[in-house]
């Protein structure tokens, strides 16, 4: 019981004390912040673009595994037991390619994030830079986001320093762009070089994904060719027996004729 007290007591006197100091507390609006930056937009377009692009490219598959399992069912009934499992194994093979699109595409640490590491990232480390420059020198010991998860009941415009961190990102790309370009104005300024490396990564993967694709179809056409082959073999074993048992049969005829 004592030590609840004294813990209590000690609780009390941490408030009051922290009471005691002014807080200077500023918030910023991100999402106006970063919709105001033509940049952003840009990233975002190219970012939901290649996205649009990699989600086709899945459904596209998935169709056609679909397509690929609904013929399996239809043909079963037709199919030799080897030829069945040659079938299955295609259509596996398939099913793993595609997870490993997806994953490449919107894993973890897939192509999507890569982008957006690449593309988005840079605008927002100059936004948090020009925060922590304002809150340095207007002396705020709290900066919050209203637009993240935090929830603000009320707001006083007066402490919003989103327009001063827009203005402050605007004037330092300016001041930039009069002496010639600099590191940061190279990130900003449309962030060229970033995209550059990173559409070559991702053009990159697509290459990877799209030779995988060819070797399954070569491997497919090899599998079809080998079973034409034997379907050829086996056919012209067929009718070979078919002339040996004719003409064994007509010489039969000939020699019972001939007695």
């Amino acid at each position: 019981m004592t030590k609840k007290v004294l813990l209590f007591a000690i609780l009390i006197s941490s408030v009051m004390l922290f009471a005691q100091k002014t807080q200077r507390i500023g918030y910023i609006d991100m999402e106006y912040i970063l919709e105001n930056i033509p940049e952003y937009n840009d990233a975002q377009s190219k970012i939901n673009s290649k996205a649009m692009v990699w989600q086709q490219t899945i459904e596209s598959q998935q169709k056609e595994i679909e397509q690929l399992k609904n013929d399996l069912n239809n043909e079963k009934v037709l199919l030799t037991k080897e030829l069945i499992e040659e079938k299955e194994e295609d259509i596996h093979i398939k099913e793993l390619d595609l997870k490993k699109i997806q994953a490449d595409y919107f894993g973890a640490t897939g192509d999507l994030f890569f982008l957006r590491q690449q593309l988005v990232k840079p605008i927002q480390d100059l936004v948090y830079n020009a925060v922590q420059d304002i809150a340095s020198k207007r002396k705020f010991d709290f900066v919050l986001d209203k637009s993240s998860a935090l929830i603000m009941l009320y707001t006083n415009k007066e402490y919003d320093i989103s327009e001063l961190v827009l203005n402050s990102i605007i004037r330092d790309k300016k001041i930039n762009e009069i002496k010639g370009g600099s590191e940061e104005s190279e990130t900003i300024n449309g962030t060229d070089i970033v995209n550059d490396k990173a559409q070559a990564i991702a053009e990159d993967k697509e290459a990877a994904q799209e030779a995988i694709k060819n070797k399954i179809e070569e491997r497919k056409a090899a599998q079809l060719k080998k079973r034409e082959d034997l379907k050829k073999a086996i056919e012209e074993k067929r009718l070979k027996r078919i002339k040996e048992i004719e003409e064994a049969k007509k010489a039969k005829e000939e020699k019972k004729e001939n007695n």
